[in-house]
């Protein structure tokens, strides 16, 4: 056998393969081999000779540096990666630099005599990530809240829709609290009469 260990019944052969490029500037390539969980071999992207992690791994060293081909493939992977990282981040770079604060309203729709129903929209806002809960002054409505899922728009910001059933006499005190990256402090919108405006779809 090749690797001097048993191969009866089931084992695992793992490969881990990239290159980072740090903020300072130091750049590195790798590729490991792992065994059965255990590191086995690597492959050293400054001297392009392949390290044993294991004595059963000397003999797989000994033939993949024997072929000159597989050695220089992986070689050439290594150069190859930390460019093709650089066009990468250059082509998101204003993606992954783009902030968006979310706008955000309150509207109202009466449902009977004794619930109405307030809905905070929050909109044109990116990243995705965001926090948004109804409160009942100081108390997260954490149940009580029906979150409906962040979307996107066509420009690729987000928006998102928390709905919640109160009673009309305790309206004033209801607030949506809203969080994101793009806010220094939490935006907390609450609902303000406003006649003119008509709640068709919700």
């Amino acid at each position: 056998s090749v690797l001097l260990i048993s191969l009866s019944g089931s084992h695992t052969w793992q490969a881990i393969l990239g290159c980072e490029l740090r903020e300072d500037g130091s750049k590195r390539g790798f590729l490991h081999y792992g065994y059965d969980g255990m590191d086995f071999i690597s492959f050293d992207g400054e001297t392009f000779r392949w390290v044993t992690a294991q004595p059963q791994a000397q003999k797989v060293k000994e033939k993949w540096e024997d072929d000159s081909g597989w050695s220089q493939r992986n070689k050439v992977y290594l150069e190859t990666c930390i460019e093709q990282l650089k066009s990468y981040l250059s082509y998101s770079k204003e993606a992954l630099q783009r902030i968006e604060p979310p706008v955000g309203r309150v509207m109202h729709k009466t449902a009977s005599d004794k619930v109405e129903v307030l809905i905070c929209q929050a909109f044109g806002f990116y990243p995705k990530e965001i926090q948004a809960i109804w409160r009942r002054g100081k108390e997260d409505c954490k149940y009580e809240t029906l979150l409906r899922n962040v979307a996107p728009n066509s420009d690729g910001t987000y928006y998102v829709r928390l709905i919640i059933e109160i009673d009309p006499k305790e309206r004033d005190i209801f607030n949506c609290h809203i969080k994101h990256g793009s806010l220094q402090e939490p935006l907390v919108l609450a609902w303000k009469e406003n006649p003119e405006e008509k709640l068709q779809d919700w």
